[in-house]
């Protein structure tokens, strides 16, 4: 990685979202193959690219389902491609 004028600080914390973000890519390629995958509610967040917040407000008013364990909350893969596709708005062209 270039780090050009970036501290050694920025450029670490830069690396670590990167892989971050691979580590995302890669359990979403295999959710692909498997929807009965489930994401932790952090995983969620992440894909939906949502506040902590908003995920309980849609969990509150049944847009999303979920599941809960103790405190830990899960999303099943194939509710939130559904979630999606309910919500999918075709272009006019």
């Amino acid at each position: 990685m270039n780090t050009g004028n970036m501290s050694n600080d920025e450029a670490k914390s830069i690396g670590d979202f990167i892989e971050q973000l691979n580590n995302i890519e890669q359990r979403l390629k295999k959710i692909q193959y498997n929807n009965d995958v489930f994401l932790d509610n952090q995983e969620f967040l992440q894909v939906m690219n949502i506040s902590k917040r908003t995920a309980q407000s849609w969990r509150d008013e049944g847009i999303i389902s979920f599941s809960q364990v103790g405190s830990k909350i899960y999303y099943r893969f194939s509710d939130i491609e559904e979630l999606l596709n309910k919500n999918y708005k075709k272009s006019k062209r």
